[in-house]
Protein backbone atom coordinates (compact mmCIF):
# COMPACT_ATOMS: atom_id res chain seq x y z
CA UNK A 1 0.00 0.00 0.00
CA UNK A 2 1.14 3.54 -0.78
CA UNK A 3 0.17 6.56 1.28
CA UNK A 4 -0.03 9.87 -0.58
CA UNK A 5 0.54 12.94 1.58
CA UNK A 6 -1.27 15.82 -0.14
CA UNK A 7 -0.32 19.37 0.88
CA UNK A 8 -1.79 22.48 -0.78
CA UNK A 9 0.44 25.51 -0.22
CA UNK A 10 0.39 29.20 -0.99
CA UNK A 11 3.32 31.43 -0.03
CA UNK A 12 4.78 28.96 2.48
CA UNK A 13 8.41 28.92 1.28
CA UNK A 14 9.96 28.98 4.75
CA UNK A 15 7.78 26.12 5.99
CA UNK A 16 8.47 23.77 3.06
CA UNK A 17 11.83 22.31 4.02
CA UNK A 18 11.20 21.64 7.73
CA UNK A 19 7.77 20.12 7.00
CA UNK A 20 9.05 17.83 4.24
CA UNK A 21 11.89 16.60 6.46
CA UNK A 22 9.43 15.93 9.30
CA UNK A 23 7.12 13.93 7.03
CA UNK A 24 9.99 11.83 5.72
CA UNK A 25 11.21 11.15 9.27
CA UNK A 26 7.69 10.25 10.46
CA UNK A 27 6.87 7.83 7.63
CA UNK A 28 10.18 6.39 6.44
CA UNK A 29 9.94 3.19 8.51
CA UNK A 30 6.14 3.03 8.61
CA UNK A 31 4.74 2.81 5.06
CA UNK A 32 5.62 3.42 1.42
CA UNK A 33 4.66 7.03 0.70
CA UNK A 34 4.86 10.03 -1.58
CA UNK A 35 4.47 13.73 -0.81
CA UNK A 36 2.31 15.52 -3.35
CA UNK A 37 2.96 19.23 -2.72
CA UNK A 38 0.66 21.52 -4.69
CA UNK A 39 1.89 25.10 -5.00
CA UNK A 40 -1.27 27.16 -5.43
CA UNK A 41 0.14 30.11 -7.40
CA UNK A 42 2.65 31.23 -4.76
CA UNK A 43 4.59 34.44 -5.24
CA UNK A 44 7.37 33.84 -2.71
CA UNK A 45 9.39 31.05 -4.32
CA UNK A 46 7.55 28.11 -2.73
CA UNK A 47 7.76 26.04 -5.92
CA UNK A 48 11.47 26.77 -6.37
CA UNK A 49 12.03 25.57 -2.80
CA UNK A 50 10.20 22.33 -3.61
CA UNK A 51 12.32 21.76 -6.72
CA UNK A 52 15.47 22.38 -4.68
CA UNK A 53 14.45 19.62 -2.26
CA UNK A 54 13.94 17.22 -5.16
CA UNK A 55 17.45 18.11 -6.35
CA UNK A 56 18.73 17.39 -2.85
CA UNK A 57 17.47 13.82 -3.21
CA UNK A 58 14.01 13.80 -1.59
CA UNK A 59 12.71 11.25 -4.07
CA UNK A 60 9.35 10.93 -2.33
CA UNK A 61 8.52 14.56 -3.12
CA UNK A 62 6.26 15.28 -6.10
CA UNK A 63 5.82 19.06 -6.66
CA UNK A 64 2.91 20.39 -8.72
CA UNK A 65 2.33 24.06 -9.54
CA UNK A 66 -0.88 25.95 -10.30
CA UNK A 67 -0.35 28.82 -12.73
CA UNK A 68 -2.41 31.06 -10.45
CA UNK A 69 -4.13 30.65 -7.09
CA UNK A 70 -7.46 28.81 -7.15
CA UNK A 71 -7.82 27.94 -3.46
CA UNK A 72 -7.19 25.17 -0.96
CA UNK A 73 -9.92 22.81 -2.14
CA UNK A 74 -8.64 23.02 -5.70
CA UNK A 75 -5.14 22.33 -4.42
CA UNK A 76 -6.33 19.23 -2.60
CA UNK A 77 -8.28 18.08 -5.67
CA UNK A 78 -5.20 18.51 -7.88
CA UNK A 79 -3.09 16.60 -5.36
CA UNK A 80 -5.51 13.70 -4.97
CA UNK A 81 -6.09 13.49 -8.73
CA UNK A 82 -2.34 13.16 -9.31
CA UNK A 83 -1.64 10.88 -6.35
CA UNK A 84 -0.78 7.23 -6.82
CA UNK A 85 -1.63 6.06 -3.31
CA UNK A 86 -4.77 4.18 -2.30
CA UNK A 87 -4.87 6.23 0.89
CA UNK A 88 -4.63 10.02 1.09
CA UNK A 89 -3.54 12.07 4.07
CA UNK A 90 -3.97 15.84 3.95
CA UNK A 91 -2.32 18.44 6.15
CA UNK A 92 -1.69 22.17 6.12
CA UNK A 93 1.49 23.63 4.69
CA UNK A 94 1.95 26.01 7.62
CA UNK A 95 3.55 23.40 9.88
CA UNK A 96 0.87 23.56 12.58
CA UNK A 97 -0.22 19.96 11.93
CA UNK A 98 2.29 17.47 13.35
CA UNK A 99 3.40 14.78 10.85
CA UNK A 100 4.11 12.48 13.79
CA UNK A 101 0.31 12.15 14.20
CA UNK A 102 -0.11 10.59 10.76
CA UNK A 103 0.70 7.15 12.21
CA UNK A 104 -2.24 7.42 14.66
CA UNK A 105 -4.68 8.18 11.86
CA UNK A 106 -3.18 5.45 9.69
CA UNK A 107 -3.60 2.92 12.52
CA UNK A 108 -7.32 3.75 12.75
CA UNK A 109 -7.72 3.58 8.98
CA UNK A 110 -6.20 0.11 8.83
CA UNK A 111 -8.83 -1.19 11.26
CA UNK A 112 -11.60 -0.54 8.74
CA UNK A 113 -12.78 -3.04 6.10
CA UNK A 114 -11.01 -3.07 2.76
CA UNK A 115 -12.98 -1.01 0.25
CA UNK A 116 -14.94 0.95 2.85
CA UNK A 117 -15.61 4.67 2.51
CA UNK A 118 -14.31 6.58 5.52
CA UNK A 119 -12.64 9.69 6.87
CA UNK A 120 -10.29 9.63 9.86
CA UNK A 121 -10.35 13.22 11.09
CA UNK A 122 -7.90 14.96 13.40
CA UNK A 123 -9.19 16.90 16.41
CA UNK A 124 -7.01 19.76 17.67
CA UNK A 125 -8.20 19.62 21.28
CA UNK A 126 -5.41 21.90 22.49
CA UNK A 127 -5.20 24.51 19.74
CA UNK A 128 -2.22 26.87 19.55
CA UNK A 129 -4.15 29.80 18.12
CA UNK A 130 -5.24 33.14 19.53
CA UNK A 131 -8.27 33.25 21.83
CA UNK A 132 -10.20 35.12 19.13
CA UNK A 133 -9.44 32.49 16.50
CA UNK A 134 -10.36 29.68 18.88
CA UNK A 135 -13.64 31.45 19.66
CA UNK A 136 -14.45 31.77 15.94
CA UNK A 137 -13.78 28.08 15.36
CA UNK A 138 -15.79 27.03 18.40
CA UNK A 139 -18.87 28.87 17.17
CA UNK A 140 -18.39 27.68 13.57
CA UNK A 141 -17.98 24.06 14.64
CA UNK A 142 -21.09 24.16 16.83
CA UNK A 143 -23.21 25.61 14.04
CA UNK A 144 -21.85 23.21 11.46
CA UNK A 145 -22.26 20.16 13.69
CA UNK A 146 -25.83 21.16 14.57
CA UNK A 147 -26.83 21.58 10.93
CA UNK A 148 -24.81 18.85 9.20
CA UNK A 149 -24.60 16.15 11.91
CA UNK A 150 -21.12 15.21 10.70
CA UNK A 151 -19.90 13.74 14.02
CA UNK A 152 -16.76 15.88 13.87
CA UNK A 153 -15.80 18.42 16.56
CA UNK A 154 -13.08 20.06 14.47
CA UNK A 155 -13.68 19.83 10.73
CA UNK A 156 -11.24 22.72 10.23
CA UNK A 157 -8.32 20.46 11.13
CA UNK A 158 -6.64 19.65 7.83
CA UNK A 159 -5.06 16.44 9.14
CA UNK A 160 -7.31 13.73 7.71
CA UNK A 161 -6.94 10.31 6.10
CA UNK A 162 -9.38 8.87 3.55
CA UNK A 163 -9.31 6.51 0.55
CA UNK A 164 -8.52 8.16 -2.77
CA UNK A 165 -11.51 6.44 -4.34
CA UNK A 166 -13.80 7.90 -1.65
CA UNK A 167 -12.62 11.45 -2.29
CA UNK A 168 -13.14 11.09 -6.03
CA UNK A 169 -16.78 10.11 -5.42
CA UNK A 170 -17.48 13.40 -3.65
CA UNK A 171 -19.08 16.41 -5.37
CA UNK A 172 -16.36 18.96 -6.02
CA UNK A 173 -16.88 22.65 -5.22
CA UNK A 174 -14.77 25.49 -3.89
CA UNK A 175 -14.22 25.18 -0.11
CA UNK A 176 -15.35 21.55 -0.10
CA UNK A 177 -12.37 20.67 2.09
CA UNK A 178 -14.19 22.28 5.05
CA UNK A 179 -16.98 19.71 4.76
CA UNK A 180 -15.16 16.43 4.02
CA UNK A 181 -16.63 14.48 7.00
CA UNK A 182 -20.19 15.54 6.10
CA UNK A 183 -19.64 14.65 2.44
CA UNK A 184 -18.16 11.25 3.32
CA UNK A 185 -21.00 10.56 5.75
CA UNK A 186 -23.39 11.36 2.88
CA UNK A 187 -21.91 8.27 1.17
CA UNK A 188 -22.77 6.29 4.31
CA UNK A 189 -19.06 6.35 5.11
CA UNK A 190 -17.49 5.85 8.53
CA UNK A 191 -16.21 8.91 10.43
CA UNK A 192 -13.54 8.41 13.12
CA UNK A 193 -12.11 11.27 15.20
CA UNK A 194 -8.57 11.16 16.61
CA UNK A 195 -7.04 13.74 18.95
CA UNK A 196 -3.91 15.24 17.38
CA UNK A 197 -1.20 17.71 18.28
CA UNK A 198 -1.37 21.35 17.17
CA UNK A 199 1.63 23.65 16.98
CA UNK A 200 2.41 27.33 16.73
CA UNK A 201 3.03 28.69 13.25
CA UNK A 202 6.76 29.36 12.90
CA UNK A 203 6.83 31.25 9.60
CA UNK A 204 4.43 33.22 7.41
CA UNK A 205 0.90 34.41 8.14
CA UNK A 206 -2.57 32.88 8.06
CA UNK A 207 -4.44 33.22 4.75
CA UNK A 208 -7.90 33.42 6.38
CA UNK A 209 -9.95 35.87 8.43
CA UNK A 210 -13.29 35.85 10.24
CA UNK A 211 -15.34 37.52 7.50
CA UNK A 212 -13.86 35.29 4.81
CA UNK A 213 -14.62 32.12 6.74
CA UNK A 214 -18.10 33.26 7.71
CA UNK A 215 -19.13 34.37 4.23
CA UNK A 216 -18.17 31.25 2.32
CA UNK A 217 -19.01 28.96 5.25
CA UNK A 218 -22.68 29.90 5.46
CA UNK A 219 -23.23 29.74 1.71
CA UNK A 220 -21.46 26.42 1.33
CA UNK A 221 -23.21 24.94 4.36
CA UNK A 222 -26.56 25.59 2.71
CA UNK A 223 -25.26 23.78 -0.36
CA UNK A 224 -24.08 20.78 1.66
CA UNK A 225 -27.46 20.59 3.44
CA UNK A 226 -29.12 20.57 0.01
CA UNK A 227 -26.82 17.73 -1.12
CA UNK A 228 -27.60 15.73 2.02
CA UNK A 229 -31.36 16.10 1.59
CA UNK A 230 -31.27 15.16 -2.09
CA UNK A 231 -29.10 12.11 -1.52
CA UNK A 232 -30.52 8.62 -2.04
CA UNK A 233 -28.37 5.52 -1.62
CA UNK A 234 -29.53 2.43 -3.47
CA UNK A 235 -29.28 -0.97 -1.75
CA UNK A 236 -28.73 -3.81 -4.22
CA UNK A 237 -30.52 -7.04 -3.44
CA UNK A 238 -28.74 -10.23 -4.53
CA UNK A 239 -31.19 -13.05 -5.25
CA UNK A 240 -30.35 -16.50 -3.91
CA UNK A 241 -28.61 -18.77 -6.39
Amino acid sequence: MILSVVIPAKNEKENVKPLVYEIVAALMDVIAFEIVYVDDGSEDGTYAELLALVDEGITELKPIQHQYSVGQSAGIYTGVSNAKGDLIVTLDADGQNDPADISQLLFEAQKLPLGADFCIAGYRKDRKDTKWKRFQSKIANRVRSKLLHDNTPDTGCSLKIFPRKTFLKLPYFDHMHRFLPALVKRLNGKIVVVEVNHRDRQFGVSKYNMLGRLGVGLIDMVGVIWLQRRNKLAVIVHPDD
